[in-house]
């Protein structure tokens, strides 16, 4: 598989431009922000959401200005998302780094939360990008409701695939989906096109969170499981599927375990020993197959390319990482 450097190659030059306008978009006269705004930039990600946002642009018209304002409204709104989602989940580690909330407690992670929102909006509002803050507070709007759905419904451990979709559908894939729809919106797209690229955005993120999914039952280029998703009660596509299919007495000894020895080892073990004997894990694999598949009928409706080739690209390598 392609590396992430080789697939960015043909927008490398748009992304250098982007990481110099990110940086100063974050910019503050309060000391204390700007030493955590730099502490984040110099951790950055692998800027997945950026790419979505140009490789689509490129597609439906040209990259110009105001994609770099899209993927920036883009970047802040992950960063914010991800500070306050590691105050919520009591998280003191991010991509192997402490945590804002480690490191400046919650009260201070929040506030960062809501500034780095706020200049996302702004940065909008400043330059007319009314459509472009459209999509992205729709997203935040999902974001937040398939948090509250999914610790809603993870207290009952009785999630069926329906609920399971919608979180997901709102929690991860809403945001992958803003970043096409942004980029197409960013190259004067009509409406039409505008939404079929985020519906494919959509589609790619339902098969992303699938993926992840999995990790937590190990996979065979993944290794020793994680059980992370077990121990913090998550209702995962393969666990769903595994409790679906078993006899009553089982399911309840399983949900027993999950319940109330998520913190021993051997009891996690057991769980993923019985998700994997139970075909939980075969079955998302087909299911995110199945969705990575619809997402390139729609990017196949699109004419041949570099940033066709780049998304479909950047799609394999979202959905067939290792870790």
């Amino acid at each position: 598989m392609l590396n992430l450097n080789e697939i960015k190659k043909p927008i490398a030059a748009e992304i250098d431009v982007f990481e110099e306008k990110f940086k100063a978009s974050m910019q503050s006269s309060v000391p204390l922000l700007d030493r955590i705004t730099h502490y984040i930039v110099k951790r950055k990600g692998k800027q997945i959401r950026p790419m979505f946002v140009f490789f689509t642009a490129s597609l439906c018209g040209g990259i110009n200005e105001a994609t770099h304002r899209g993927a920036a409204l883009v970047e802040l709104v992950h960063t914010a998302s991800l500070v306050h989602d590691d105050v919520v989940d009591n998280s003191y580690q991010r991509r192997g780094f402490f945590s804002i909330n480690a490191l400046w407690k919650n009260k201070i992670a929040v506030l960062v939360g809501d500034f780095l929102l706020t200049k996302g909006m702004l940065l909008s509002l400043e330059n007319n990008d009314f459509e472009l803050l459209r999509i992205l507070s729709n997203a935040v709007k999902q974001m937040s409701e398939g948090e509250l759905l999914q610790f809603e419904k993870a207290r009952r451990m009785n999630v069926d695939e329906s609920v399971y979709y919608e979180v997901i559908r709102q929690k991860t894939a809403s945001l992958i989906a803003s970043c096409c729809a942004c980029g197409a919106s960013s190259a004067g797209a009509d409406a039409e096109t505008i939404e079929k690229m985020r519906l494919f955005g959509e589609k790619v993120g339902i098969a992303f969170q699938i993926k992840d999914d999995m990790f937590d039952f190990g996979t065979d280029d993944v290794g020793k499981p994680l059980g992370i998703d077990i121990k913090e009660k998550k209702v995962t596509l393969p666990l769903i599927y595994a409790l679906n299919h078993t006899t009553s007495s089982e399911k309840r000894r399983i949900v027993n375990l999950i319940k109330n020895h998520n913190e021993e080892p051997d009891k996690v073990a057991e769980v993923v020993k019985f998700v994997h004997q139970t075909g939980g894990l075969q079955y998302a694999e087909t299911q995110m197959q199945k969705y990575q598949n619809e997402a390139f009928e729609i990017l196949n409706t699109f004419p041949q390319g570099e940033a066709r080739t780049g998304l479909e690209q950047l799609v394999r390598y979202t959905i067939e990482r290792n870790k």
